[in-house]
């Protein structure tokens, strides 16, 4: 099963998206959009963004774990991983994320 974008509106009423993996697993999610359309664009940006791996800054969280951020050409985020135990696990992440985000349908839930 492919990849897919949720368009969501959180406890704040804003906007925001994840893309889950094939197996239901999120592995990159939005900050709040006051628009749906910022949602929107941010999907697009996603998916143009994920295949260079220039683009992903691959970070050490305080308690000592592993994330990713996926930023756009300007250099603004525009989508976050969770924490991951290990860099290899974090490294499966932003394969994930190059696999399934540049094809992935969009789901709106909103």
């Amino acid at each position: 099963m492919a990849g897919k974008f949720e368009i969501f509106n959180d406890k704040a009423g804003e906007f925001r998206f994840r893309l889950k993996a094939g197996n239901g697993e999120i592995i990159l999610a939005s900050e709040g959009y006051a628009q749906k359309a910022g949602a929107e664009n941010g999907i697009a940006s996603v998916k143009s963004n994920a295949p260079n791996d220039d683009r992903y800054e691959r970070k050490e969280t305080k308690s000592g774990g592993h994330m990713f951020n996926l930023k756009a050409s300007n250099g603004q985020v525009i989508g976050t991983s969770e924490s991951y135990t290990t860099a290899s696990a974090r490294d499966n992440g932003i394969d994930s994320v190059k696999r399934n985000a540049p094809d992935a349908r969009v789901e709106d839930l909103t």
